[in-house]
Order: structure tokens, then C-alpha cells, then sequence
């Protein structure tokens, strides 16, 4: 494990449980400086290096005043996202606009917000939380945010690459999570996934596939679509993320 945070300060949304509060804890074992712990209704913390700050990230205001206050940060953690249940890529519209308000509008505000504040503090680290979601034949509005977060990563790393900025993706499948409790399948542990992703933050990389299922499906995406589809549908028969 690279003990790769030493001095910086770090900002996690959705920082309240599952990945969120792995990523407060493992960024303070390694030695972070600060870590501002975000949530629409944040937590209290037993550690003094954590801050709690009010964000939604649903909210332009509240993610500028984010910006605003927590102007130290080097590190963002992108981790806020929501999987309704009874998602459908065909259900109501105002349901669809509410998970794209907060996977996709809100994740790539609250990485523009604070897009500055890297630059300023050296360029930094983005690192935005996806799901091998965005690759398959998955009939949800969750799926649809996660490929348009993916490709809005690959954008900004684009983009942000010149003024110094790191952006990574991480991408993984199901996580031990309260919110995958509902799913009776395989799951990756969450401080697994973190540990990945703090240590790619460490050497430079610009990817992290976190599981075997993703590094798997990611061999996969070159295959003829005809091949790669039909397949995907025998893998999903009885599960819906």
C-alpha cells in the first residue's frame, strides 16, 4: 500500500457511509492533513482532522459555497451518486432527470467548482467514482449517468491534464455498500476499492479497474457488438443493478 496522501487535504462527497466514509478513513491512516467530509445532512466525525460541510450536489449554490470554504483542498473525491429503486431507462422523466441531477449535473458541478481551487493549490487530484454500469445493456437511468459520468471524466482529464491536474476514474462493479444491499450477488469490499484508489492517486495512473468482473468486462469492450450484447443479456438475465 502506498502511503500516498502524507500533508494533503481532501474533499469526499456522499461522505457519510459505504465508500464515502471508507474514503474519509483510509485518506486519515494515510496520512491526510484534513479531510472535508461532505453529505446534504453531514455527519459528526471522532477524528479533529475531519470536517463535516453541508453539500448537495444538486445544488449550483451549495456547490460554489463548497468551493468557497473549502478553498485549501488538493484532493476531490467525486463519490455521490444515487440507485433508486425501481430505476427504468423507460420510467418517469422527472425520476430520470433526478438521478442525472445528482450521478452526472451534480458530480461534473462540483468538479468544475473546484476545478480553480486545484489549479491553485498545485493542480491536484480529481477522482471521480464510476461503475461498470456505464459498459452494459442495463435498462436504468443509473447506467445512463454513470456513461455520461464516464465520458465526462475522460473530458476533463482532457482538459485538466495542462494545468497539472490528475483525473482518475474509478470503475467497479458491485460494492458491499448499504446501497447494494437489495442485490443478492457478488460484491468487492469497499476499503478494497479505496485502497485501489488512493494507491492509483500514488503512482500517477489514470484508471482503476477495482474488481475482477470489471478488469474482465474491460477486455471485453473491443468485442464485435453483436458478440458483446447477447452476451451481456445471458450475464444479466437475473439481475438488474
Amino acid at each position: 500500500m502506498n502511503q500516498s496522501l502524507h500533508g494533503r487535504t481532501v474533499l469526499v462527497t456522499g461522505a457519510n457511509g459505504g465508500l464515502g466514509e471508507q474514503f474519509v478513513r483510509q485518506a486519515l491512516g494515510r496520512g491526510a492533513a484534513k479531510v472535508y467530509a461532505t453529505a446534504r445532512t453531514p455527519r459528526l466525525w471522532d477524528d479533529a482532522r475531519v470536517q463535516s460541510l453541508a453539500l448537495d450536489v444538486a445544488d449550483p449554490g451549495s456547490a460554489a459555497h463548497a468551493a468557497a470554504t473549502a478553498s485549501d483542498v488538493d484532493l476531490l473525491v467525486n463519490n455521490a451518486a444515487i440507485a433508486p429503486a425501481g430505476d427504468s431507462i423507460s420510467g418517469p422523466e422527472d425520476e430520470l432527470r433526478r438521478i442525472f441531477e445528482t450521478n452526472f449535473f451534480g458530480n461534473l458541478r462540483v468538479a468544475n467548482a473546484f476545478t480553480p481551487v486545484l489549479a491553485a493549490n498545485g493542480g491536484g487530484t480529481l477522482l471521480n467514482v464510476l461503475s461498470t454500469a456505464a459498459w452494459i445493456n442495463v435498462p436504468t437511468g443509473y447506467a445512463a449517468s454513470k456513461a455520461a459520468m464516464w465520458s465526462a471524466t475522460n473530458a476533463l482529464r482532457a482538459q485538466l491534464g495542462p494545468r497539472g491536474t490528475q483525473v482518475i476514474g474509478l470503475l467497479v462493479g458491485m460494492v458491499d455498500t448499504p446501497m447494494s444491499a437489495r442485490w443478492d450477488v457478488p460484491k468487492v469490499s469497499a476499503d478494497s476499492v479505496v485502497a485501489q484508489a488512493y494507491d492509483a492517486v500514488a503512482d500517477g495512473s489514470i484508471e482503476v479497474l477495482a474488481d475482477e468482473t470489471t478488469r474482465y468486462l474491460k477486455s471485453r469492450l473491443n468485442t464485435k457488438a453483436e458478440e458483446l450484447y447477447p452476451w451481456l443479456d445471458e450475464q444479466l438475465a437475473s439481475f438488474v443493478p
